[in-house]
């Protein structure tokens, strides 16, 4: 699609919601505005935040499952890929004709304003947001059964894996915690044991799954954003966190389409001896699903540091 830059009826198929087409790539927000002004792209910074229960605190209430299930399933941003992938003239005058319809309708609806018609938008026009919530609150339904990984010294999660990480990090494991991924599986080190004298324990961790956020339409730069975004917001209590973030770059994982995400995160938490930890957040285009890779290792196990970047480096996309 070469159609210059603006709102652009939901190709997502949102009923009555624009979609915005930034000259190279759809936005992952929707607006019921076509007037609108362009979303905010950048979700990562700098600036200090304001978040939920820590993700740490192994042993306390969990995060719940996403409630996103077969739903969201698919990448609607995936499928769109795909479709650009097809280069034939009749797919170029279906889009064509597509956005020609999209310019009709626009006008038809300004032509009723002006004539005093009635107006599908709104006065004043609402900011566009995510049409659902990028990191949703616990709930409380069932998980859905994981599904069965072959046994092969690969640790699997959603459509990706990595070697199998040995001592000291524990065998591979479930994780229902993650308000973003489904399918996840996760390794952990103990760092500090009952730090805050209720039984919660502070972990080095690495966790691979299924990435599900917002209504799908999102890249690998999206996604990766939204994953930081909804820890930082999540994960560390009601502490104040400090994010500087020092990559935040396209990469290529496994001959894939990726993202990758690297934040130095500081923080004072009461009873805790750690003040800092490295967060690294990946997401691969895995045909109509995203991968997810998510590592954080606390400052005071800075050993731990080399084995999750080899963890990313085979990254593999199963399948």
């Amino acid at each position: 699609m070469s159609a210059n830059p603006g709102w652009y009826p939901d190709p997502g198929g949102g009923e009555g919601l624009f979609r915005y087409w930034d000259g190279k790539a759809w936005s992952a927000a929707t607006s019921p505005n076509q007037s609108a002004p362009p979303p905010s792209q950048s979700l990562v910074g700098g600036t200090p935040q304001q978040s939920g229960q820590p993700y740490a605190q192994v042993g306390q209430p969990g995060y719940g499952q996403s409630p996103y299930g077969q739903d969201y399933g698919s990448s609607a941003y995936a499928n769109y890929q795909e479709l650009e992938k097809k280069k034939s003239p009749i797919g170029w005058w279906i889009a064509g004709a597509a956005l020609v319809i999209g310019i009709i309708i626009v006008a038809v609806i300004a032509i009723r304003a002006v004539t005093g018609g009635s107006d599908t938008g709104t006065t004043g026009g609402p900011v566009a947001q995510p049409s659902q919530d990028a990191c949703p609150p616990q709930s409380t339904a069932s998980p859905e059964p994981a599904p069965s990984h072959p046994a092969d010294g690969r640790v699997h999660g959603g459509p990706v894996s990595y070697p199998q990480l040995g001592s000291p990090w524990s065998a591979p494991q479930s994780e229902s915690r993650v308000p973003f991924g489904t399918d996840v599986r996760t390794q952990m080190v103990p760092v500090e044991t009952d730090y805050d004298g209720s039984g919660s324990n502070w972990v080095a961790q690495i966790l691979v799954g299924e990435l599900q956020a917002g209504d799908g339409f999102f890249t690998p730069e999206q996604g990766a954003q939204i994953v930081v975004k909804c820890i930082l917001g999540s994960f560390y209590g009601d502490n104040p966190i400090n994010s500087n973030v020092t990559v935040n770059e396209k990469t290529t994982i496994d001959g894939h389409e990726g993202w990758l995400v690297e934040s130095k995160l500081t923080f004072d938490i009461v009873g805790l001896e750690t003040k800092g930890e490295l967060l690294i957040v990946a997401i691969v285009s895995a045909g109509n699903r995203s991968g997810l890779y998510y590592a954080t290792i606390p400052d005071s196990t800075p050993e731990l540091v080399e084995p999750a970047r080899d963890a990313l480096k085979e990254l593999q996309v199963d399948g």
